[in-house]
């Protein structure tokens, strides 16, 4: 499913920002998510959630713990206006208590939450619903730049209690040392860490009324904008997705959307995706489904999908996927 969150490109910067220092072009991390290099210049783009994952995927592919690393490069200035609003809050217990408000601008793909257990308390990240084989990348990417987060906040270390994955360990599990120097479990309940109670109430040093007002205010309405804007886009994944077979194209969707060709089009810009783009992501994940799910053959897929020839829907999924649909289902 093409998910409608929409992101900004922080994540996939530091993606492209790690890996072209050693020497990776921008295109091969790039591929098949429908962003250009020239879209980095932009700092209004917004791009969807599916698109920051094939990039994220890319690096992987090219190393599996690059999460880890990622998380540790992932500093509370990398979130804009909620990272000014989170630096100028009273305590830690305020920031992190705003940064729950705002998951959205925050850019996280898990439910955040404060869980007090006696004189500890947990942070945690559970209800993960995008693509399996992602799931530990997201969870490791999630608490390590939470965990940073903290103690940019604080401007000093967070002692640690405990952490838990609902991953198992994998082959690199000592790297997590460098973030969790605690006791470690993995196979857990969920994902989260644990601190003492009391630093919830650490008074932040960057603490300022004034300014954390300002910039709280400004959050909540960049906060309404990014819903109004996946209510909209999620709408249209909707419409396409139940048309498949027959695609409207863009003026036909343009219709059943009660506007112009034109306003859709730049809508659709302004979010930083295509037409194209989004009826291909669909494609694609409907795809994934049928070959897995189905024993239809690969002609009848193709047809569902609303291929002319079934030469036209290889092509596109070995495009999409970097392999043929009959590899894909093997």
């Amino acid at each position: 499913m093409l998910h409608s969150h929409l992101t900004t490109l922080n994540a996939v910067s530091l993606v492209l920002s790690t890996f072209n220092a050693e020497g990776l072009p921008s295109e091969a991390l790039l591929a098949g998510s429908g962003i250009r290099a020239a879209d980095l210049s932009r700092t209004d783009t917004r791009i969807t959630t599916s698109q920051e994952m094939r990039v994220c995927a890319n690096a992987v592919a090219l190393r599996r713990e690059i999460g880890l690393e990622l998380g540790r490069r992932m500093h509370v200035s990398s979130y804009g206006m909620l990272g000014y609003a989170l630096l100028t809050s009273a305590t830690l217990g305020d920031a992190l208590r705003l940064a729950l408000r705002y998951p959205a601008l925050l850019g996280t793909l898990f439910e955040l939450s404060l869980e007090v257990e006696g004189d500890q308390v947990w942070f945690c990240a559970s209800g993960y619903a995008e693509t399996p084989q992602m799931a530990v990348f997201n969870a490791e990417l999630c608490l390590v730049s939470l965990k940073v987060i903290c103690e940019d906040l604080l401007g000093r270390p967070l002692p640690l209690l405990s952490a838990r994955f609902a991953h198992s360990a994998p082959d690199y599990h000592a790297r997590y040392g460098l973030s969790f120097d605690c006791p470690r479990q993995f196979d857990g309940q969920g994902n989260g860490f644990a601190f003492a109670k009391s630093w919830l109430d650490q008074p932040l040093p960057l603490a300022d009324t004034v300014t954390h007002q300002a910039m709280a205010e400004r959050c909540r309405k960049q906060n309404l904008e990014f819903t109004g804007r996946q209510t909209w886009l999620e709408r249209i994944r909707q419409l396409l997705a139940a048309q498949l077979h027959a695609a409207p194209g863009l003026e036909g969707l343009a219709e059943q959307m009660n506007c112009s060709p034109r306003t859709l089009r730049r809508h659709l810009h302004d979010v930083g995706c295509s037409y194209q783009a989004l009826l291909d992501d669909l494609r694609f994940e409907r795809a994934k489904l049928l070959l897995k799910d189905t024993e239809w053959p690969i002609y009848q897929i193709a047809e569902a999908l609303g291929f002319s020839e079934t030469a036209s829907f290889r092509h596109a999924f070995v495009r999409w996927s970097g392999v043929a649909p009959s590899q894909f289902r093997a």
